[in-house]
């Protein structure tokens, strides 16, 4: 079998050396501009040709999502690109599917698929039969850039328990979405609340193939995504961190010839590499249809969004009082590692996940 990340390692690192340059043009302060998005082609990266996309892997979404995460990125690339996308290649192809997928490829329709942010491992929304037609009701907090949507993605089950998925305009009367405001300011956030809102049997589109199985799998894309976000907040401050070292002096040394510098340094790099390697099999075993898919995205998520709050808080701290200041940056990057931690899981409930895997493996 091939590997997607060491046959494509020429163009990846030509993709992340563009998506290097374009981020970083934009900083933290204010989105990345959507047109720039649309034009470069990574919105299409994974979706067919017949689409107008790339013909691509999660393995080319997933080196944007790295480069957003080093950034520090606003705007809703990883929820469209993750999320949304993914989702509509799990459904049966129709014809609004089918316009819908190509405009989101195109970037002129901006679909966010409702997953709540608390990973509850449960569908909140349900449907239900009336004569009248069905309704759907249900709510989701923390759903990742719901707020900016022009077309929302539900997942909900049938009275049979088979979960299905509803395409909704935001502004539909019985839908709201009320954003809510976190601690990161890079991200936005919102709960979606239906309270029987009216589907028109159009409306509903299914999975090609078992439903809850794409439900996991969306959930492992969201857990890929968020440790790659991580992961590039890590080499971001590593980065910033070993630069700074050998810059700042104290006692007429460079702070980086100081032994306690270099070993948190070390340290660093050590929990930089190890995120590195479970996110890039995390990667590799969703590309690939592992069954053991979800084994591979816990282990990535729980290690690499535990390491970046204490990469950032290490890199705080080695900046000295210059880390504390609202200049260095650096606390943006903490704030968005403290919420990547809890985001789709938090770290105790994937290894409580991979406990259990083990335990029943043995």
């Amino acid at each position: 079998m091939t590997d997607p990340l060491t046959d494509l390692s020429e163009f990846h690192d030509e993709l992340r050396t563009v998506a290097r340059g374009l981020l970083g043009r934009s900083g933290h302060d204010r989105p990345v501009d959507w047109e720039s998005i649309s034009t470069s082609g990574w919105l299409g990266l994974e979706v067919a040709s017949e689409f107008d996309g790339a013909d691509g892997t999660f393995a080319e979404v997933a080196v944007i999502l790295r480069e957003v995460g080093r950034a520090a990125a606003r705007g809703p690339y990883p929820a469209v690109a993750a999320l949304s996308v993914g989702a509509l290649e799990l459904l049966e192809p129709d014809s609004e599917r089918d316009r819908l997928l190509r405009d989101t490829a195109s970037g002129c329709t901006v679909p966010m698929f409702v997953l709540g942010g608390e990973s509850t491992g449960r569908t909140p929304f349900h449907l239900e039969i009336a004569a009248s037609g069905e309704t759907l009701r249900g709510v989701a907090p923390f759903v990742l850039d719901a707020p900016g949507a022009d077309r929302l993605l539900v997942p909900a089950r049938e009275p049979d328990g088979t979960i299905v998925v509803v395409d909704l305009d935001p502004r539909t009367p019985g839908l709201v979405v009320t954003a809510q405001p976190v601690v990161d300011a890079t991200r936005s956030f919102g709960t979606v609340l239906a309270e029987g809102v009216a589907v028109p049997s159009e409306s509903v589109w299914r999975f090609r193939d078992d439903s809850r199985q794409a439900m996991q799998r969306l959930h492992d894309r969201a857990a890929v995504a968020v440790a790659c976000d991580s992961l590039g907040s890590s080499e971001a401050m590593l980065d910033a961190t070993v630069a700074y070292a050998g810059m700042r002096e104290q006692f007429g040394r460079k702070i980086g010839s100081f032994q306690a510098v270099k070993h948190a340094c070390a340290d660093m790099l050590v929990q930089v590499t190890v995120a590195r390697t479970l996110v890039d099999a995390a990667v590799r075993s969703l590309v690939s249809g592992d069954p053991e898919a979800t084994t591979a995205a816990s282990m990535a998520k729980a290690y690499s969004c535990a390491a970046a709050v204490e990469i950032a808080g290490k890199a705080m701290q080695l900046h000295g009082g210059m880390g504390y200041t609202w200049e260095s940056g650096i606390h943006v990057h903490l704030k968005r590692a403290t919420l990547n931690r809890s985001l789709f899981g938090s770290p105790a409930l994937h290894r409580a996940y991979l406990a259990q895997r083990y335990r029943s493996a043995s």
